[in-house]
C-alpha cells in the first residue's frame, strides 16, 4: 500500500478559470440561465474526456466546447462560485497553494469591465484562502488569439494589482493555440509584467515542438513554461531550460486529450525529471479533460513508476516553483518531508525495537533546498 497522495502537500500552478469548473457547477449555472449546453459538451463532462487530434481541427473542437462552458459564466455570483469551488476541490486533494489563471476580458461585459472582473476574482480568492486553508493567488493570462496591444493592457492591469498576499495577482501568462500570433509581438507585455515583479508563465512547447518553445524562452523570458513537454525532443534546449531554472507546468491528462501524445505513458515526465527539471503537475482544464490534480500524481505513480520518494520530489518541485512566500514554502516542504517520513503503509506494523529503513530521495535537492 503506497502512501495516500491526498495527504501529500503540493502546489497547483496550472489551472484555468472556466476549465476548473465541476460538471455539477456547469450544469447548474446553465440551468440558472436557461441555456442549453451542446450535446458534445454534455457528453464530455458526463464522463467521456476529450480525445482530439493535435491539429487545428482538434483545437477548434476543444475551443468550441470551452466557449460554450464559458458562456454560462455571466455574473459576479458565478465567478465567485468558480473560485470558491476550485479552492475547495484543491483542498480535498492536498493542494496547499493554487495559482489560478484568468483572462478578465472574458467576463468583463457582464460585470462592468476588466477591472471589476479582476477584483471579483481576487476578492473571492482571498475569501477562499481563509475558508479552505489553500493559498489562492491569481495569474492574469492574455490570449494569443487577441491583438498584442490587448496583452499590454492586461499586463498593466496585472502590474497595478500585483500583490503577494491572499488573493493577489502574482503572475502574467499567455495562453490559447500556440499556432496563432507571433510570440515576439507579446514581448512588450511581458516586459511590463516583469518590471512589476510578476511571475512570467506563458504556454509553450505543447502543440508546437521545441522550436517554438525556444522562441517563448528567448522572447518572453519565462519563470515557468506552461506545459513545455516537447522541449524533451531537443536535448540541448532541455539542458538550457533546466540550467536557466525555468520550471515546467506538466499537465499529463490534457496532453493526451489534445492529441499531443497517444497514451499517458508517452508523456515525457520521466525524461524531464531525469534531466533535472523542476516539475509542477497541473490539471489544466479538468472540466473537459476529466481529471483533477490528484489524478496527475496518481498517473506519475501508476503509469510512470514514481515511488513515494519520487512523487514527493514532484510535490517539492511544485512548491518551489510557486510564488508562495519563503515562510509558506518552508512549511509546505517540511510537511512533504513529514509525509514521506511517516511509516510506509505497505510495510505493516514495526516490532518494538526494530528499525525501519529510511526512504531515499530519487534525485538531488529533495532536502528542501533550492531557489524560491
Amino acid at each position: 500500500m503506497p502512501r495516500d497522495l491526498r495527504l501529500l502537500p503540493k502546489a497547483h500552478l496550472h489551472l484555468h478559470f472556466t476549465g476548473s469548473m465541476s460538471p455539477a457547477a456547469l450544469t447548474e449555472l446553465a440551468a440558472e440561465r436557461r441555456m442549453r449546453l451542446p450535446e458534445s459538451l454534455r457528453e464530455t463532462v458526463a464522463g467521456d474526456p476529450l480525445r482530439l487530434p493535435a491539429n487545428e481541427r482538434g483545437w477548434f473542437r476543444f475551443q468550441r466546447m470551452y466557449d460554450a462552458a464559458r458562456a454560462v459564466v455571466r455574473s459576479e455570483a458565478a465567478m465567485r462560485r468558480i473560485v470558491r469551488d476550485a479552492a475547495t476541490a484543491d483542498a480535498a486533494e492536498g493542494s496547499r497553494r493554487l495559482e489560478l489563471q484568468v483572462d478578465p476580458t472574458s467576463y468583463a461585459p457582464f460585470v462592468g469591465g476588466i477591472t471589476p472582473a479582476l477584483e471579483i476574482v481576487t476578492d473571492e480568492a482571498a475569501a477562499a484562502s481563509a475558508a479552505t486553508g489553500v493559498e489562492v493567488a491569481i495569474i492574469i493570462a492574455c490570449s494569443r488569439m487577441r491583438h498584442p496591444l490587448e496583452a499590454r493592457t492586461l499586463a498593466r492591469l496585472a502590474a497595478r494589482h500585483a500583490d503577494e498576499g491572499p488573493g493577489g495577482v502574482i503572475g502574467f501568462g499567455l495562453s490559447n493555440d500556440e499556432r496563432r500570433g507571433q510570440t515576439s509581438d507579446f514581448a512588450a507585455a511581458f516586459h511590463i509584467a516583469a518590471r512589476a515583479g510578476l511571475a512570467l508563465v506563458p504556454h509553450g512547447g505543447e502543440l508546437l515542438g521545441p522550436e517554438h518553445a525556444a522562441q517563448v524562452v528567448a522572447h518572453l523570458h519565462p519563470d515557468r513554461l506552461g506545459h513545455g513537454v516537447r522541449v524533451s525532443e531537443d536535448p540541448a534546449l532541455l539542458e538550457k531550460v533546466v540550467a536557466d531554472g525555468i520550471a515546467f507546468e506538466v499537465c499529463p491528462a490534457s496532453n493526451v486529450s489534445l492529441g499531443v501524445y497517444a497514451t499517458p505513458a508517452e508523456v515525457p515526465l520521466r525524461t524531464l525529471v531525469d534531466a533535472g527539471a523542476t516539475i509542477a503537475l497541473g490539471a489544466d482544464d479538468p472540466l473537459l479533460f476529466g481529471s483533477r490534480l490528484l489524478a496527475q500524481y496518481e498517473s506519475a505513480r501508476t503509469v510512470h513508476g514514481f515511488d513515494d520518494a519520487g512523487v514527493a520530489d514532484l510535490a517539492r518541485g511544485s512548491i518551489r516553483a510557486s510564488r508562495a512566500s519563503d515562510t509558506s514554502k518552508r512549511a509546505m516542504l517540511a510537511d512533504v518531508d513529514a509525509w514521506l517520513a511517516a511509516p510506509d503503509p505497505g510495510l505493516g506494523p514495526v516490532r518494538p525495537g526494530a528499525a525501519r529503513a529510511e526512504p531515499q530521495p530519487t534525485h538531488a535537492g529533495s532536502d528542501g533546498s533550492g531557489t524560491t
